[in-house]
């Protein structure tokens, strides 16, 4: 019987709190099995169908984060209202007999934009992240007091269904701060959690930085994992505690440019089994991914990869809430471990698709010709000078005349920047491939220089949450040996917001061609569906139907059509607006049926070795060589003494396995003190081989600060041999005393590095 229900006009309270080696549900043993959902990433008006598909896949609890910004879009204005209204998600789950976990934040990660923190803390001079900064402190309290409003009257202490909550999310990835950690714990008690066990998530390699004695330690990791390895040491401190894997990863999320990630039902019911068979609780992540409406999706750190819109994560519940093959291999597996006399409730019907046929968009509005009022500027500021948190931004200058090419160079970019001059576009410029120089011709005394940035979401993991979008640092351009900084500028702010975009003076026939532009059309529907619309004629932008922003494009793919909610849909006429930021092949769309998640066009950023490119070390020295020990976990690798480093060469030899290849999940270097050096400048300059057809098994994968993903030479389409070879560009120099190396968490797979050398050099290595 489900604990909280009304018998008598009285709500039954009940218990939940860690025991000898089990959870424990009203004094009685209960392994969690939850199912991630996150309710902004629903339509509301579907909330119920995913909580009941979670019910039948199996699942006793759901499991979801807080998102700060997306209750808090201004400083001081909170929204916990219709499709934000987080209390009625939990109410549903709760009619369907279904136990809630909250992870309020403050930081989420979620691959959501900033990881869930508001834009504005942006706008503070000197502002502190995720640290004891007074006012990010303060904004925390404020906010949880506001959650603690909405969700503590519905833990189960209280009569409800929440039974635990996170506090903070991953810090170990972060920083160590125990103080830190302890004072957000303490805000979520006081903000009403109590009475419930608080728990605190990390990874098996770090949990222990910010462990705090009075909170549940918990332990995430993806399929494949070696499951006893990751729960080893946390058994050796805390050997009757209940274990639990806080975030089980059924998939991966998707970025621009590279592959549709994918990971296998048979990795995945292996790794579940494994933990029931052990009375392990596990949270799926995903179960359902959904959909990123919007300017939501993050990007991930250290390199800049924005994340696309759909967030189907490859989870058992499609993007749309539709029932895949995994789902089902995954419930067959649950099927056998419910209570006794329980049996699963049927799997609710998916929601029906419609196809749209193509239509034309007929209507267009030059985006030059429907600015907003200039502000003045003597100097570049970021987009969060002006007060905007998100779209995109314009800066506008005249130049002085030249009879001679010169060089314009802009520093720091965020993310996606066009340069016009006169009105024609002469150059793009992308983050992803760190572009920042354009060759400028000839000028006349007043040619007017607009760069176009558009804003594509903030990083959400590690240090890159200090993330300002727009331009960041400044503009020059370079005649032969002088450079000179431009000043006074015109500002244009372009929210995405719809009733910014609505409101443009839109014609019938408007020449487009390499200029950003809003089309706007209709079509009819004689009945509504889901559907996804087909943006394979598009450049890049956002789309807005009905009024509801839907998400962002980008025709690199692989992510070519966007989900459309049917219940956002109507019967009759409906409106759709696109901001094409570059002009589309065809101002054409359709809805189809069933997404396209898996089109590249191009690799964008993402391979580290050039056509025929060849590292030479035959005149170089190793500073250290030896072999890594077998098996999984990280190893430590200290030189004995100091080295001078810029660049960082590791040369592979042979394998355990005896195979050909190599693979390293991540890799850590040593400064002086002993501690790990910053990584966020890190570039690789050269992998000799790498797997982006079949998997993204990219080289930047050492240092993404993700233990489930890794570097893998190419297996799908050649098969080079040893020796392998990844070098790094430090980005600035640093004194190393060791490093620290961890190869992919899979037990007994190959690319498990034996034989190596290290080389470290001050000056760059040479490619031929």
């Amino acid at each position: 019987m489900f604990l909280s229900i009304l018998l008598g006009g009285c709500i039954t309270k009940g218990s939940f709190e860690a025991g000898d080696n089990t959870f424990l549900l009203n004094g009685e043993p209960f392994v969690i099995k939850a199912a991630e959902l996150h309710y902004p990433r629903i339509p509301k008006e579907y909330w119920e169908h995913r909580i009941q598909a979670t019910k039948a896949l199996g699942m006793n609890t759901i499991c979801l984060y807080v998102f700060w910004n997306y209750h808090e879009p201004e400083e001081g204005l909170y929204d916990f209202s219709g499709q934000k209204d987080i209390a009625a998600f939990c109410r549903l789950a709760q009619k369907h007999g279904m136990y809630v976990i909250v992870r309020p934040g403050p930081y989420v990660c979620a691959e959501w934009e900033m990881g869930g923190l508001p834009w504005w803390l942006l706008k503070k001079h000197g502002i502190g992240l995720r640290e004891q900064n007074p006012y990010f402190m303060e904004r925390t309290r404020l906010f949880m007091n506001e959650v603690g409003k909405q969700l503590a009257s519905l833990q189960i202490n209280h009569g409800g269904n929440i039974i635990m909550v996170q506090v903070e999310n991953e810090y170990g990835a972060f920083g160590t701060d125990k103080p830190y950690v302890a004072a957000i714990r303490d805000i979520v008690k006081d903000a009403g959690f109590t009475g419930i066990p608080l728990f605190q998530c990390d990874w098996n390699s770090n949990f222990e930085n910010n462990a705090l004695e009075d909170l549940v330690w918990t332990i995430n990791f993806g399929t494949g994992a070696n499951i006893d390895d990751q729960f080893r040491r946390l058994k050796e401190l805390r050997p009757n505690a209940p274990l639990m894997c806080s975030e089980f990863w059924s998939g991966w999320f998707d970025h621009w440019g590279a592959n549709h990630e994918t990971r296998s039902a048979e990795s995945l019911v292996a790794g579940l089994k494994e933990m029931l068979d052990q009375n392990i609780s596990f949270s799926l992540y995903m179960t359902h991914g959904g959909t990123s409406f919007g300017h939501w999706g993050g990007a991930n750190f250290p390199n800049f990869s924005p994340t696309c819109t759909s967030y189907d994560y490859d989870a058992p519940i499609g993007e749309s809430g539709n029932i895949t093959p995994k789902y089902h291999e995954v419930r067959n597996l649950l099927k056998n471990y419910l209570p006794e006399g329980q049996i699963l409730p049927e799997v609710p019907d998916s929601i029906p698709t419609i196809h749209i046929p193509a239509f034309a968009l007929t209507e267009t509005a030059l985006l030059f010709d429907n600015l907003s009022e200039a502000k003045q500027s003597e100097n570049i500021q970021s987009m969060e000078f002006f007060d905007q948190g998100w779209g995109s931004i314009l800066y506008r200058t005249a130049l002085d005349v030249s009879d001679e090419e010169q060089t314009l160079i802009i520093t720091e970019a965020h993310d996606w920047a066009q340069v016009f001059l006169d009105g024609e576009k002469i150059a793009t410029l992308s983050r992803l491939k760190g572009e920042g120089t354009v060759k400028l011709p000839p000028l006349k005394e007043g040619a007017q220089l607009d760069i176009l940035v558009e804003a594509m979401g903030r990083m959400n993991f590690g240090k890159g949450i200090y993330d300002w979008k727009g331009i960041t640092e400044k503009v020059e351009i370079q005649n032969g040996k002088e450079t000179k900084e431009l000043k006074n500028w015109q500002i244009y702010s372009i929210p995405v917001d719809y009733a910014f975009v609505k409101n443009k003076q839109f014609k019938k026939e408007a020449n487009t061609t390499n200029h950003p532009a809003y089309y706007k059309g209709t079509f009819m529907l004689d009945e509504v569906g889901d559907t996804f619309f087909d943006m394979t004629n598009w450049s890049k932008g956002m789309v807005w139907v009905n009024g509801c922003t839907i998400g962002r494009y980008w025709e690199i793919g692989p992510q070519q059509t966007l989900y459309m909610p049917g219940c956002w849909l109507k019967k009759g006429e409906n409106e759709i607006i696109i901001l094409d930021m570059a002009s589309p092949s065809k101002p054409e769309t359709q809805g189809l049926r069933k997404p396209i998640l898996d089109m590249l066009r191009g690799h964008g950023a993402y391979a580290h070795r050039k056509l025929g490119e060849i590292l030479n070390l035959r005149e170089e020295t190793p500073v250290f060589q030896s072999a890594f020990k077998s098996g999984n976990g990280w190893q430590h690798v200290e030189f004995g003494k100091e080295i001078e480093a810029r660049f960082f060469c590791l040369e592979a030899l042979t394998s355990h396995g005896g195979d050909d290849y190599a693979a390293i999940a991540e890799l850590e270097l040593l400064g002086e003190d002993g501690k790990k050096v910053s990584r966020q400048h890190w570039k690789v300059i050269y992998a000799d081989s790498e797997e982006l057809d079949d998997a993204n098994h990219v080289a930047t994968n050492i240092f993404d600060l993700q233990e489930s993903t890794f570097w893998y030479t190419n297996y799908s389409s050649s098969h080079p041999t040893y020796p392998h070879h990844i070098v790094i560009d430090l980005g600035e120099d640093r004194k190393i005393t060791g490093f620290s190396y961890l190869p992919r968490a899979e037990a007994n797979k190959p690319g498990m590095i034996k034989d190596y050398k290290i080389f470290i050099k001050t000056t760059p290595f040479i490619l031929k």
